[in-house]
């Protein structure tokens, strides 16, 4: 006789065997109430099992398990029964049953939703969230895990044990169960056994947020109370035009801008108080900060993300990077996101082999891995990973109130070789290199983001010259606001390290980029990327001793804040750090009082003032009515002369001497006649010049010179560039 046939509550045996097993896809087939009055408990390490009180009926232990059913005269009347076991300790505890909640969790129009790639809130389906059911207090959780034979949801409240919160599985492949009475603060993993029948303890893909690594458990956070107070700034924002407005942006890797005394990380709320008003009284309009999203290892500088929805925990829970960002808004400082869609790392408890076989990554080596950077790759052409990375771009703007995203590594998502060798990669299905469906998911980020939150910036680091990134979709582009412009930066810097007696050589480094600049919408960086890894930071960068280093440098910061294309400058840039960015340590600060320093600093204030309050210099960044050039050929003297101009038709005048030579009685065009006013001078004192300049005011001539009707007569100071306007 089987065990089933002598104990009449017994369930079917290949259900029970399951269960021994810790491989049931669907527990409610045998666990909580059943047909007939019968209710069945699974309580792996309990002596005794009895319902709603230590003395209330006690449930019989099916022999040789750990499995306890008891016949009721009638059902039971509600879920909001309660269970009491002892332990093997003889503690007592108690607790509703999991598996009295028996209904769907999830509606089948968001589960269709999320089949289809367009659930933009599947953030709010899939995870843990606190809801309640029948007037019972819990968590509902949620995974995607389609190949998966069982998962559990295990934790601290359970001491880690599978067994005890067994998964209801869905043909949609997502996994559901609703857990009573937990609290914020728990700890938790999903527990998967996947086809080969290994069993892997994976953090919550779309956990909220996570333990303070090397801990790697995703938390049952406390549900958000934090009241914004930007909605003013949220309105201006929808109805600005990015194009045509201001936009200087500093770069910020928050756990190494400051730090505390004994070198830990700040809170989001310290770092608030901090950092806005520094950017603020440097004038740049937008911080933008390097990967926040959690990531285990800080040597990758967050580039290397694993809980994509959840702010890292080094700096405090997500609300205090909510009073971050309100905080900054509230100051009129806009917040970028650095936002990582092309790759994930291979750490154990992230996504790889989330389900014991590659899910959220191409399932092809040649399209699924990064050779040279050890990491995976998304698999575009899934609905449910693009619907993962669409929600998130949404998910960082609706619940954080980010400002755009700046989407790191655009040029490796493009091609199918990026990084390969022959051998390593294979042709699309048209035979090119083109990566056609991580195209087609960054057309839909564009379209999404632009047409759910106008006025949001989504920026691309791409590097190469696909044409189109920041053109718009229905014109045949990729549709982001702006693209960095990484060949300036190289070309740029390349001419800045030339010893100024062998820049006439080398003048198509400052001018080629011009030739293209209206092709997109650019933004001129001077990154994190270029100050790590032996590059030296800038100032070490520039040729010369200490006063010609820093004469170069606001030198090459006038140019850049003079020519057309949005501005950023990593952090530490604005005063001259002289060692090199280590993410474990906070900048040189001690340095930045330094007169040469000071000098720097105020100088790269004054050309955010510039800037921003100057429409010459920002309203036609992309047009190219908005530049002229005067003179871009001097190779003997190593001297650039450029008109920009507003939308009125205004001119300003940039005077660039890139060699450490005064040149005095220097005549060169202008385009009116009358006084023109020397509106900034790198070579000032203030700065930490030598106080060469022209007294001020200087007034052009009616005589043509360089193609313009008028010519103004200069003494150009030493290593430096002036900013001219008439009147």
């Amino acid at each position: 006789m089987s065990l089933v046939d002598r104990v009449p509550t017994a369930p079917p045996e290949p259900l029970l065997q399951a269960l021994l097993a810790n491989r049931v896809g669907d527990p409610f087939l045998l666990l909580g109430p059943q047909h007939g009055g019968v209710l069945r408990v699974w309580r792996p390490g309990a002596r005794s099992v009895h319902l709603n009180a230590v003395d209330g009926p006690a449930l019989r232990r099916l022999d040789g398990t750990d499995l306890f059913a008891v016949t009721l005269p009638q059902p039971l009347p509600t879920r909001d029964y309660r269970l009491h076991w002892q332990d093997e300790a003889g503690h007592w505890h108690s607790g509703h049953d999991p598996y009295a909640f028996s209904q769907p969790l999830i509606a089948d129009f968001d589960l269709h939703l999320f089949g289809e790639g367009r659930h933009w809130h599947v953030h709010d389906m899939l995870g843990a969230h606190f809801i309640t059911l029948d007037g019972v207090a819990g968590v509902r959780f949620a995974v995607w895990a389609p190949h998966a034979l069982a998962v559990s949801i295990v934790g601290d409240f359970n001491h880690w044990d599978g067994r005890l919160h067994l998964m209801r599985g869905h043909a949609s492949g997502v996994w559901q169960l609703f857990v009573p009475d937990l609290q914020p603060g728990a700890f938790y993993k999903f527990e998967i056994c996947g086809a080969d029948g290994q069993r892997r303890l994976k953090s919550d893909p779309y956990g909220l947020q996570f333990q303070l690594r090397p801990d790697t458990a995703s938390v049952i956070g406390e549900p958000t109370r934090f009241a914004w107070t930007d909605a003013d700034w949220l309105a201006q924002r929808s109805s600005r035009d990015p194009q045509r407005q201001p936009l200087s942006i500093y770069e910020v890797h928050l756990g190494s801008w400051q730090r505390s005394e004994d070198n830990g990380y700040l809170n989001y709320r310290e770092i608030a108080h901090r950092l806005v008003p520094y950017a603020l009284r440097l004038g740049f309009t937008h911080l933008e900060l390097l990967p926040i999203s959690e990531h285990p290892f800080d040597g990758s500088w967050g580039y290397q993300t694993i809980g994509l929805y959840a702010p890292t925990s080094r700096h405090g829970a997500p609300d205090d990077f909510r009073y971050l960002v309100d905080y900054a808004h509230a100051h009129g400082l806009g917040v970028i996101l650095d936002w990582v869609p092309a790759h994930f790392p291979k750490d154990a408890h992230g996504l790889r082999h989330f389900d014991g076989q590659p899910l959220y990554e191409y399932p092809d080596p040649l399209r699924g891995e990064h050779p040279e950077w050890g990491t995976l790759i998304y698999d575009y052409g899934r609905p449910q990973v693009r619907n993962f990375l669409l929600a998130n771009a949404l998910f960082w703007i609706e619940r954080f109130h980010i400002d755009g995203l700046r989407v790191d590594a655009v040029a490796s998502m493009l091609y199918l070789d990026y990084g390969r060798n022959p051998g390593q990669w294979a042709p699309n299905a048209l035979g090119g290199r083109e990566h056609l469906e991580a195209v087609e998911f960054l057309r839909d980020l564009n379209i999404v983001v632009h047409g759910q939150h106008p006025g949001a910036l989504v920026i691309a680091e791409e590097s190469t010259s696909w044409p189109g990134v920041s053109r718009p979709v229905d014109a045949g582009g990729l549709g982001f606001t702006m693209k960095w412009d990484m060949g300036w930066m190289h070309d740029t810097l390349d001419y800045f390290k030339q010893d100024p007696i062998y820049r006439g050589h080398h003048l198509g480094k400052l001018s080629f980029g011009l030739m293209y600049a209206w092709t997109e919408s650019f933004v001129l960086p001077l990154s994190h990327d270029e100050v790590v890894h032996l590059k030296k930071p800038l100032v070490e960068k520039m040729p010369g001793d200490d006063w010609q280093k820093f004469a170069n440098l606001r030198l090459l910061l006038g140019w850049m804040y003079t020519r057309p294309g949005k501005k950023l400058l990593f952090m530490g840039g604005e005063f001259g750090q002289r060692s090199e960015w280590n993410h474990d340590r906070e900048l040189d600060w001690w340095i930045d009082t330094q007169p040469l320093n000071a000098g720097l600093r105020q100088w790269v204030t004054d050309l955010n003032r510039l800037h921003e309050t100057e429409p010459c210099f920002h309203e036609l960044d992309f047009a190219p009515e908005g530049f002229e050039w005067i003179d871009c050929d001097n190779a003997a003297e190593s001297i650039f002369v450029h008109v920009r101009r507003d939308r009125a038709g205004r001119p300003c005048v940039v005077v660039v001497n890139s060699t450490p030579v005064v040149r005095s009685g220097h005549r060169i065009g202008v385009p009116l006649p009358g006084p023109w006013t020397e509106v900034l001078n790198s070579d000032a004192a203030l700065y930490g010049g030598s106080g060469v300049g022209n007294g001020g005011v200087v007034t052009a001539e009616t005589q043509a010179t360089m193609n313009q009707p008028c010519t103004l007569t200069l003494t150009l100071p030493p290593l430096g560039v002036l900013v001219l306007r008439p009147g």
